[in-house]
C-alpha cells in the first residue's frame, strides 16, 4: 500500500522535504546509511560538492561520473565478450537457442512478440519513460525523477552505441528474423539495455514510497519481467543472439546499481545538510 500523503499545496512528501522523510527509506533501510569507509568517504565528496554546486547540480555531476564508469565497463564487457566467443563458450548457445526459439513460432505469437518489443523501441521506450517521468515529478513537486530518468536513459543510450561500435557484430541471419528488419550492430541489444535500465529506475522510484513489502517484491517483479520477456523476444524474433542479450541484461543492471547509488548519495548530502541546519543555534 501507498504511503499516505495529506492534501494541500504545504503536503510534507512533496519537493525536498518529502525527498528527506520518504525516499530516505527502503522499508526500514536507512539509504542515508554507509556501512563502509568508502561509502562514508564518498558522501562526503558528495556533500561538500552539494555544498558549493547545489544539490541536484552535484547529482548530475555524479551520474555523469557513474556514466562514465559504465561507458568503460561497456568496453570491457566487449573484451570479455570477444575472450568468449574466441572460447565457443557462452556464446555456443546462440545458434541453439535461435534455432529454439524458430521452432515455437506461429503467426499470432509472431505478431504479438513484435508488438511486445516494440515498447521497448526507440519510440515506445521514450514515450514510457517521460510519462512515467513527468508523472513522478509533477506529484512529487520535484527535479530529481526527471534528473534520474533523463540521465539513465542517456547512458544507456550511450552503452548502446559504444558496444555496437566497439564489436560491430552481425545480427542473426535475415532468413532467421520475422520482419521488420534491423540492420544496425547487434551487440548489445539495445531494447533489452533500456528496458532493462528504465524499467528499473521507474520501480526503484515507485518502492521508494511503498509501504508493503508484497507491493514492493510484487513492482520489482514486474520490472524484472518486463525486462527478461523484452531480451527473450530479441531472441525470439531473431534480431539478436543470445549474447548481445545476456551482455545487456547484464551492462544494464550494473548501470542501474550505479543511478540508484548516486541517488543514495544525494539523499545522503540532503540528508547530512539538513541535520547541520537544525543542529545550529538560532541566532
Amino acid at each position: 500500500m501507498a504511503k499516505q500523503q495529506p492534501p494541500g499545496p504545504t503536503n510534507p512528501q512533496s519537493g525536498r522535504e518529502g525527498e528527506l522523510t520518504d525516499d530516505r527509506f527502503l522499508g526500514q533501510t536507512d539509504l542515508t546509511r554507509w556501512r563502509g569507509p568508502g561509502g562514508r568517504w564518498l558522501a562526503g565528496v558528495v556533500r561538500w560538492l552539494s555544498a558549493r554546486m547545489g544539490p541536484h547540480a552535484a547529482l548530475i555531476l555524479t551520474l555523469a561520473i557513474g556514466a562514465a564508469i559504465a561507458a568503460a565497463l561497456t568496453y570491457v564487457s566487449a573484451e570479455v565478450y570477444e575472450a568468449v566467443t574466441e572460447a565457443d563458450d557462452v556464446a555456443a548457445l546462440d545458434h541453439p537457442l535461435l534455432e529454439a526459439a524458430k521452432s515455437v513460432r506461429s503467426p499470432w505469437l509472431d505478431t504479438f512478440a513484435t508488438g511486445y518489443t516494440d515498447i521497448a523501441g526507440t519510440i515506445g521506450m521514450p514515450i514510457l519513460a517521460a510519462t512515467i517521468m513527468v508523472i513522478l515529478a509533477v506529484k512529487r513537486r520535484s527535479w530529481t525523477p526527471v534528473i534520474l530518468m533523463l540521465t539513465a536513459t542517456a547512458g544507456s543510450l550511450l552503452m548502446t552505441v559504444a558496444g555496437k561500435q566497439l564489436i560491430g557484430r552481425a545480427r542473426p541471419p535475415l532468413a532467421d528474423a520475422i520482419p521488420p528488419y534491423e540492420y544496425s550492430p547487434s551487440f548489445p541489444s539495445g531494447h533489452t539495455l533500456n528496458a532493462t535500465v528504465i524499467a528499473g529506475v521507474v520501480a526503484y522510484l515507485i518502492i521508494l514510497r511503498l509501504d508493503s513489502l508484497r507491493s514492493r517484491v510484487l513492482t520489482v517483479l514486474a520490472a524484472g519481467f518486463f525486462a527478461f520477456t523484452v531480451g527473450l523476444s530479441r531472441i525470439y524474433l531473431g534480431h539478436h543472439w543470445f549474447t548481445d542479450v545476456l551482455v545487456a541484461w547484464t551492462l544494464g543492471a550494473v548501470w542501474l546499481v550505479l543511478v540508484i547509488t548516486a541517488h543514495r548519495l544525494y539523499l545522503t548530502a540532503n540528508r547530512q545538510s539538513a541535520d547541520a541546519g537544525s543542529a545550529s543555534p538560532e541566532p
